[in-house]
């Protein structure tokens, strides 16, 4: 299996650019992740970074929320930046991708909760970029592994107890993104 960490390093550097760019007024702006506004996308981001990191220091990830409800308008650049921070540095190490940790659909090892994390960040910032109508281009090495693992985990069919809904057939031309996007039940705002 390929290991995730440069994959992890590359899209987490091109979410924290994409959050360089939001602006005030796009704050409650809609999102393809039909329940989260841009705020507050950009919180479960962060969040959701912050148990990773929990996650690959070897504590319990479960026991962080995955939202992030005390970051300032202006400050999402720099929240991101010490969540992503942490987290690169905490699966920095072989030994954490060889342990055991605690997700809420169970035990796996660390290299499959990083992949899965990979497809997490991806497929939100895809849902970020839309949402800010599309102001960088993406990478598509990111999708491109996440859409090859979201297809080897996930089921095309009902996903009950997971948080994506049944796969989508993908617009005609679809990146990698898109793909994923479709793969994860998830439409274009436009």
């Amino acid at each position: 299996m390929t290991d995730p960490r440069p994959v992890y390093t590359r899209a987490t550097a091109q979410t924290a650019a994409l959050i360089r760019t939001v602006r005030p007024e796009q704050l409650t702006g809609p999102t393809p992740c039909t329940e989260y506004d841009v705020r507050t996308l950009l919180s479960h981001v962060v969040g959701g970074t912050h148990r990773l990191a929990v996650l690959g220091e070897g504590g319990d990830g479960l026991a962080v929320r995955m939202f992030a409800d005390d970051v300032k308008d202006d400050d999402w650049p720099q929240a991101y930046e010490e969540a992503r921070t942490r987290a690169l540095a905490a699966w920095a190490s072989d030994e954490s991708m060889a342990a055991t940790v605690r997700e809420p659909w169970g035990e796996v090892l660390g290299r499959d909760a990083l992949s899965s994390y990979v497809i997490e960040i991806v497929a939100h910032t895809w849902d970020l970029s839309e949402g800010l109508g599309r102001p960088l281009e993406l990478a598509p090495e990111p999708a491109e592994f996440a859409l090859a693992t979201a297809r080897a985990g996930l089921p095309d069919g009902p996903r009950e107890g997971l948080p994506f809904d049944a796969a989508r057939p993908a617009p005609e031309g679809s990146d990698a993104y898109g793909q994923l996007a479709a793969w994860l039940g998830r439409e274009p705002l436009s």
